[in-house]
Protein backbone atom coordinates (compact mmCIF):
# COMPACT_ATOMS: atom_id res chain seq x y z
CA UNK A 1 0.00 0.00 0.00
CA UNK A 2 1.38 3.79 -0.91
CA UNK A 3 1.88 5.71 2.06
CA UNK A 4 0.69 9.30 1.75
CA UNK A 5 3.98 10.86 3.93
CA UNK A 6 7.29 9.52 4.74
CA UNK A 7 8.35 8.93 8.13
CA UNK A 8 7.61 11.19 10.64
CA UNK A 9 11.09 11.21 12.66
CA UNK A 10 12.43 12.14 8.46
CA UNK A 11 10.13 14.95 8.49
CA UNK A 12 11.24 16.77 12.34
CA UNK A 13 14.78 15.93 10.53
CA UNK A 14 13.78 17.77 7.25
CA UNK A 15 12.80 21.00 8.72
CA UNK A 16 15.39 20.81 11.80
CA UNK A 17 17.83 21.03 9.02
CA UNK A 18 16.03 23.19 6.72
CA UNK A 19 15.41 26.05 9.14
CA UNK A 20 18.47 25.86 11.11
CA UNK A 21 20.68 25.75 8.22
CA UNK A 22 19.53 25.20 4.64
CA UNK A 23 16.86 27.80 4.39
CA UNK A 24 19.14 30.70 6.24
CA UNK A 25 21.85 29.93 4.03
CA UNK A 26 20.03 29.97 0.83
CA UNK A 27 17.84 33.29 1.56
CA UNK A 28 21.04 35.25 3.05
CA UNK A 29 24.37 33.88 1.80
CA UNK A 30 23.21 33.10 -2.06
CA UNK A 31 19.98 35.49 -2.21
CA UNK A 32 17.95 32.95 -3.06
CA UNK A 33 15.27 33.62 -5.23
CA UNK A 34 12.23 30.58 -5.40
CA UNK A 35 9.63 30.56 -8.08
CA UNK A 36 6.95 27.83 -9.01
CA UNK A 37 6.75 26.05 -5.61
CA UNK A 38 2.44 26.17 -5.45
CA UNK A 39 3.06 23.29 -8.07
CA UNK A 40 4.79 21.18 -5.53
CA UNK A 41 2.20 18.27 -4.17
CA UNK A 42 2.90 17.97 -0.06
CA UNK A 43 1.64 14.84 0.12
CA UNK A 44 1.75 11.30 -2.38
CA UNK A 45 4.65 9.82 -4.08
CA UNK A 46 6.53 12.46 -6.42
CA UNK A 47 9.75 12.35 -8.65
CA UNK A 48 12.29 14.96 -8.78
CA UNK A 49 13.88 15.81 -11.54
CA UNK A 50 16.68 18.55 -12.12
CA UNK A 51 19.77 19.73 -13.44
CA UNK A 52 22.84 19.42 -11.29
CA UNK A 53 25.93 21.72 -10.91
CA UNK A 54 27.01 21.59 -7.35
CA UNK A 55 27.24 19.60 -4.41
CA UNK A 56 24.80 22.25 -3.03
CA UNK A 57 22.20 21.14 -5.34
CA UNK A 58 20.57 18.21 -3.30
CA UNK A 59 19.81 20.28 -0.10
CA UNK A 60 18.56 23.60 -2.19
CA UNK A 61 16.32 21.55 -4.06
CA UNK A 62 14.47 19.67 -1.24
CA UNK A 63 14.62 22.87 1.11
CA UNK A 64 12.55 24.56 -2.11
CA UNK A 65 10.37 22.34 -3.03
CA UNK A 66 8.88 22.43 0.82
CA UNK A 67 8.82 18.62 1.71
CA UNK A 68 11.56 16.09 2.05
CA UNK A 69 13.43 14.28 -1.24
CA UNK A 70 15.19 10.97 -1.26
CA UNK A 71 18.16 10.83 -3.03
CA UNK A 72 20.82 8.72 -4.51
CA UNK A 73 24.25 8.64 -2.26
CA UNK A 74 27.18 7.10 -3.29
CA UNK A 75 27.27 3.94 -1.22
CA UNK A 76 30.61 4.24 0.85
CA UNK A 77 28.60 6.88 2.75
CA UNK A 78 26.83 3.79 3.98
CA UNK A 79 29.64 2.33 5.37
CA UNK A 80 30.06 5.05 8.22
CA UNK A 81 28.83 4.43 11.26
CA UNK A 82 26.64 7.13 12.26
CA UNK A 83 26.22 9.00 9.08
CA UNK A 84 25.13 5.82 7.60
CA UNK A 85 21.72 6.11 10.23
CA UNK A 86 21.80 9.91 9.36
CA UNK A 87 21.32 10.25 5.91
CA UNK A 88 19.10 7.33 5.61
CA UNK A 89 16.71 9.27 8.13
CA UNK A 90 17.08 12.20 5.41
CA UNK A 91 16.07 9.93 3.03
CA UNK A 92 19.56 8.97 0.81
CA UNK A 93 19.67 5.34 -0.80
CA UNK A 94 23.24 4.04 -1.79
CA UNK A 95 24.06 3.70 -5.59
CA UNK A 96 27.41 2.36 -7.00
CA UNK A 97 28.70 5.02 -9.08
CA UNK A 98 29.49 3.88 -12.73
CA UNK A 99 27.14 0.62 -13.23
CA UNK A 100 23.78 0.16 -13.86
CA UNK A 101 22.20 -0.39 -10.37
CA UNK A 102 18.77 -2.30 -10.06
CA UNK A 103 19.46 -2.41 -6.65
CA UNK A 104 18.95 1.71 -6.51
CA UNK A 105 16.06 1.51 -8.74
CA UNK A 106 14.34 -0.90 -6.42
CA UNK A 107 15.33 1.50 -3.46
CA UNK A 108 13.55 4.65 -4.96
CA UNK A 109 10.57 2.45 -5.55
CA UNK A 110 10.34 1.38 -2.04
CA UNK A 111 10.83 5.46 -1.17
CA UNK A 112 8.00 6.36 -2.87
CA UNK A 113 6.25 3.27 -2.05
CA UNK A 114 6.16 5.20 1.32
CA UNK A 115 5.23 8.16 0.20
CA UNK A 116 8.25 10.05 -0.31
CA UNK A 117 9.22 12.15 -3.18
CA UNK A 118 12.26 10.86 -4.98
CA UNK A 119 14.54 13.42 -6.38
CA UNK A 120 16.99 12.69 -9.45
CA UNK A 121 19.31 14.65 -11.94
CA UNK A 122 18.76 13.81 -15.37
CA UNK A 123 22.54 13.59 -16.26
CA UNK A 124 23.20 11.89 -13.52
CA UNK A 125 26.33 13.40 -12.34
CA UNK A 126 27.22 17.81 -12.46
CA UNK A 127 27.84 19.71 -15.31
CA UNK A 128 30.09 22.79 -15.78
CA UNK A 129 27.13 25.00 -16.65
CA UNK A 130 23.70 23.78 -15.46
CA UNK A 131 22.94 22.57 -18.70
CA UNK A 132 21.65 19.01 -19.37
CA UNK A 133 23.55 17.41 -22.34
CA UNK A 134 23.01 13.89 -22.20
CA UNK A 135 20.15 13.00 -19.76
CA UNK A 136 19.22 9.35 -18.49
CA UNK A 137 15.62 7.30 -18.88
CA UNK A 138 16.46 6.45 -14.88
CA UNK A 139 13.62 9.06 -13.95
CA UNK A 140 11.16 8.61 -16.40
CA UNK A 141 11.42 4.70 -15.58
CA UNK A 142 11.00 4.92 -12.00
CA UNK A 143 8.11 7.23 -12.61
CA UNK A 144 6.47 4.88 -14.72
CA UNK A 145 7.07 1.75 -12.54
CA UNK A 146 5.14 3.63 -9.15
CA UNK A 147 2.95 5.82 -11.78
CA UNK A 148 4.08 9.04 -9.90
CA UNK A 149 4.26 12.32 -11.69
CA UNK A 150 7.41 14.17 -12.53
CA UNK A 151 8.06 17.68 -10.89
CA UNK A 152 10.93 19.43 -13.10
CA UNK A 153 13.01 21.63 -11.42
CA UNK A 154 15.44 24.06 -12.70
CA UNK A 155 18.61 25.33 -10.41
CA UNK A 156 20.28 28.57 -11.72
CA UNK A 157 24.03 29.53 -10.28
CA UNK A 158 24.70 27.21 -8.22
CA UNK A 159 27.84 26.29 -10.57
CA UNK A 160 29.43 29.11 -9.40
CA UNK A 161 29.27 28.24 -5.38
CA UNK A 162 32.42 26.43 -5.62
CA UNK A 163 33.70 26.93 -9.09
CA UNK A 164 37.67 25.16 -10.02
CA UNK A 165 40.36 26.18 -8.22
CA UNK A 166 37.88 27.81 -5.43
CA UNK A 167 37.92 25.96 -1.66
CA UNK A 168 35.38 28.09 -0.22
CA UNK A 169 31.64 28.84 -1.08
CA UNK A 170 31.41 32.18 -2.76
CA UNK A 171 28.52 34.29 -2.40
CA UNK A 172 26.56 33.74 -5.84
CA UNK A 173 22.97 34.43 -6.21
CA UNK A 174 20.87 31.04 -6.79
CA UNK A 175 17.60 30.59 -8.39
CA UNK A 176 15.14 27.92 -8.27
CA UNK A 177 12.33 27.80 -10.82
CA UNK A 178 9.72 25.27 -10.50
CA UNK A 179 7.57 23.95 -13.07
CA UNK A 180 4.24 22.49 -13.73
CA UNK A 181 4.09 18.64 -12.68
CA UNK A 182 4.16 16.07 -15.77
CA UNK A 183 2.62 13.09 -15.98
CA UNK A 184 4.37 9.37 -15.74
CA UNK A 185 5.04 7.89 -18.43
CA UNK A 186 1.98 5.08 -19.46
CA UNK A 187 4.47 2.51 -19.82
CA UNK A 188 7.64 1.54 -19.84
CA UNK A 189 8.55 1.24 -23.65
CA UNK A 190 11.96 2.78 -24.82
CA UNK A 191 9.96 5.50 -27.02
CA UNK A 192 8.02 6.68 -24.10
CA UNK A 193 10.36 7.29 -21.95
CA UNK A 194 12.77 8.85 -24.13
CA UNK A 195 9.96 11.59 -24.95
CA UNK A 196 8.99 12.02 -20.98
CA UNK A 197 12.72 12.71 -20.40
CA UNK A 198 13.01 14.96 -23.14
CA UNK A 199 9.52 16.89 -22.20
CA UNK A 200 11.54 17.36 -18.84
CA UNK A 201 15.18 18.28 -19.85
CA UNK A 202 13.00 20.98 -22.29
CA UNK A 203 11.05 22.80 -19.74
CA UNK A 204 14.09 22.28 -17.27
CA UNK A 205 16.24 24.33 -20.01
CA UNK A 206 13.11 26.78 -20.34
CA UNK A 207 13.25 27.51 -16.91
CA UNK A 208 16.94 27.76 -16.83
CA UNK A 209 16.57 30.58 -19.64
CA UNK A 210 14.93 32.40 -17.29
CA UNK A 211 17.79 33.26 -15.61
CA UNK A 212 18.22 35.35 -12.35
Amino acid sequence: MVRSREPFISLVLYHLIKWSVVSPLLHSYFRGRIYGAQWVPQTGPLVVVGNHASDFDPPILASCVRRPVSFMAKEELFRVPGLSQAIQLYGAYPVKRGTPDRSAIRAALQRLEQGWAVGLFLQGTRTPDGRIAFPKLGAALIAAKAQAPLLPVSLWGTHRIIPKGVRFPRAVPVTVRIGELIPPPSSTHREELQTITQKCTDVIHQLHDLGQ
